[in-house]
């Protein structure tokens, strides 16, 4: 029986469905979207989805690049939501890209929680955000779970953003 209804087996995965999908994603990142449009004031996902011409959030992998190339993978039930979290988030749950980056630049041994309370870490934290706008985005549709989160994988290690992604269990 397949796993999640994938209608691969691993073989074809690995040989075929993958790396189709990395040529699809190679394609994206020659058509980015700045990321600044998800950090607009008043600008929110159904105003994105009317630009995309897309009636309703998509499940997928995006990939954020800033001008030295690709730096982070990620992939979401409902992409344009995630990427709006990424620039507007105001947790380290919505906007974990931002965490880690500010975690980066202001080492600290306090808490996700107490360091979101923290007046200089917030400081580094909306900084952080602020870079993440400034990024350029890429992104592709993947329907199937198991697909998408083999694809995460894949995309990280073809791409050779071992800087941000890590695929460790807490």
């Amino acid at each position: 029986m397949a796993i999640d209804e994938c209608q691969y087996s691993f073989k074809d995965l690995a040989e075929q469905r993958l790396p189709s999908l990395m040529s699809e994603m190679k394609g994206a990142l020659c058509k980015t979207m700045q990321m600044s449009q998800f950090a607009e004031n008043g600008v929110g996902k159904k105003t994105i989805l009317g630009k995309l011409k897309k009636k309703s959030d998509f499940q997928g992998c995006y990939v954020l690049s800033d001008e030295n190339g690709p730096l982070y993978v990620g992939i979401s039930r409902g992409v344009i939501q995630r990427l709006i979290q990424h620039v507007k988030g105001k947790t380290h749950f919505d906007a974990s890209f931002a965490y880690r980056i500010a975690s980066e630049n202001y080492e600290h041994e306090m808490s996700r929680g107490d360091a979101m309370n923290h007046d200089e870490f917030k400081a580094y934290f909306s900084g952080a955000k602020n870079y993440i706008a400034g990024m350029s985005v890429a992104f592709i549709e993947i329907s199937n779970d198991l697909e998408l989160y083999l694809f995460e994988v894949y995309c990280s290690m073809e791409l050779d953003t071992s800087l941000w992604n890590t695929f460790r269990t807490h």
